[in-house]
């Protein structure tokens, strides 16, 4: 694997990792098993059934939960303990250097990727989630899935598109978080006087 291509590979895995972590690791061991990608030795462990059918059933798990709204925040509340430790991880195995100095950069900036990723998600659907309706929480749920296969699927076979797209979502999310922040801030406030005035 090139150096582009194993660059790609990290970084699509902490990115990905942001959205789906089971739903990744689920999808990246099954190409590999059945030969479609080849992961670095590092990372055979993606490919054992074990491994597959446990991120199987919580891919499943959070497909569904992800559908419900504000039980879809408490997930991603929970999950910003698992996606970017996982994510570092990913980065750091898809690099797959020997060399301590640069397997620790691969993970620092693979955990950085998949926390920025997850801080946007997270917070977009904490948003969505004031809308009374729920509709648009579940076309979020299905566009943020949608992004993952088609990400996935142009990190694996155009590598550098893959980078450049990744570089501009990078600095979309990076202008989008502190407006994030302002609006569930704003939110939460409205919910407040909301409250005051029924008591």
């Amino acid at each position: 694997m090139d150096a582009v291509s194993s660059l790609a590979l990290a970084s699509s895995l902490s990115w990905a990792s942001g959205l789906r972590l089971y739903a990744t690791v689920c999808i990246i061991g099954l190409l590999a098993k059945f030969n479609y990608i080849h992961l670095p030795k590092s990372w055979d462990i993606l490919s054992d059934p074990i491994v597959i059918s446990v991120a199987g059933i919580l891919m499943i798990i959070e497909f569904l939960a992800d559908k419900i709204p504000y039980f879809d925040s408490a997930w991603d509340s929970i999950q910003t303990f698992i996606r970017i430790p996982a994510g570092a991880l990913l980065a750091m195995g898809a690099i797959n250097s020997n060399d301590p100095m640069i397997a620790t950069i691969a993970a620092l900036l693979g955990g950085s990727l998949t926390g920025l990723t997850h801080a946007t998600k997270a917070g977009s659907r904490a948003l969505i989630n004031t809308s009374p309706e729920p509709v648009s929480n579940i076309a979020a749920s299905f566009g943020e899935e949608g992004l993952l296969l088609g990400g996935g699927w142009l990190a694996l076979t155009h590598p550098m598109v893959f980078i450049g797209v990744l570089i501009f979502f990078v600095l979309v999310m990076l202008w989008l978080i502190p407006k994030l922040w302002r609006g569930i801030q704003s939110a939460l406030v409205h919910i407040g006087k909301v409250n005051r005035q029924n008591d």
